[in-house]
């Protein structure tokens, strides 16, 4: 019986399995559909799709450097112990390999990127059958500069960062973007500078603290251009947290700003420094995660 590229995708819908799989079942079951499934359950493929729908909002960030490109991967998994599975870790950096040698437009693109003999696309099916989790490749970001990155990760793989800066490649430098890196960990800026910072989110953010400062009985009798000075002083505070360059810098006595610090490395390594681009992952942020009700699970073990 002979069967059709149709045929594949429809096989790869029912079972989640990676299309060079579902081909390979279609050829050995002679394009009988039903087969086809039974071969992949019986090789433990088939067993990915039954675990899809589970939530995944835990797992790793992981970077990887190669020379002038930097990366930086989210893949979640169901449990912070397949997290820290050597296997699992491992994928993990495959995956951000991929991403640097291959320039994915997107994660759906990623997955067709070809990783060792096969796809990350299928690899990731393959793992979800062996490891027995659902995991999900969810995000990436490419840096590819010509001068410098530099990587941070933060407690084994909850938070990742890279950044990029147009610099000399010396030690001194390293150990300045490594402290940015970590800055960037701690305090989660939005932006490089109040420059980058979109006029939209400016005015967003300028309606919400008019509302409040209209709503504080203590303005009640202030007009309108004296709280509106008011809320221009808010919001430069504002952008200043979540403004990388403006923050100040945690490791410093003197509340010096991190542009500031930057500064001073340059001038005493004698060179040009300019941070130019980062990317900061935290694991499962925005996700929803699971939430063990552990008494109703006590409870019908009891009644079974």
């Amino acid at each position: 019986m002979a069967f059709t590229a149709k045929d594949v995708k429809t096989l790869r819908e029912m079972t989640g399995c990676g299309m060079m799989d579902c081909k390979k079942a279609l050829t050995e079951t002679d394009g009988d559909m039903d087969k086809a499934v039974e071969f992949l359950r019986e090789k433990g493929l088939a067993t990915a799709a039954k675990k899809a729908g589970r939530i995944a909002a835990e797992g790793m960030v992981s970077a990887y450097i190669d020379g002038n490109i930097g990366v930086l991967v989210e893949v979640n998994s169901e449990t912070d112990f397949v997290a820290k599975n050597s296997e699992f870790r491992e994928f993990v950096l495959d995956v951000a390999k991929t991403v640097a040698k291959e320039n994915p437009a997107d994660v759906e693109a990623l997955k067709a990127c070809t990783c060792g003999d096969t796809t990350v696309g299928e690899l990731l099916t393959a793992k979800i059958a062996k490891i027995g989790e659902n995991m999900n490749i969810r995000r990436f970001a490419r840096i590819d500069t010509t001068g410098i990155v530099v990587d941070y990760i933060h407690a084994g793989g909850k938070i990742g960062v890279i950044v990029e800066a147009d610099a000399p490649d010396t030690a001194e430098v390293r150990e300045c973007l490594k402290n940015v890196a970590m800055q960037i960990a701690a305090l989660n800026p939005k932006y490089l500078s109040s420059d980058d910072v979109p006029e939209d989110y400016k005015e967003h953010e300028k309606e919400i603290l008019m509302a409040q400062a209209k709503n504080d009985p203590k303005n009640a009798s202030k007009p309108d251009n004296i709280i509106e000075k008011m809320i221009t002083g808010r919001l430069a505070k504002e952008l200043k947290e979540v403004c990388l360059l403006e923050q100040e810098y945690v490791k410093a006595e003197n509340k010096e700003t991190v542009a500031k610090y930057v500064d001073q490395v340059a001038k005493a390594a004698g060179a040009n420094v300019t941070l130019k681009s980062f990317a900061r992952f935290e694991t499962g942020e925005g996700l929803e995660k699971k939430e063990d009700d552990f008494a109703a699970e006590v409870a019908s073990m009891m009644n079974k």
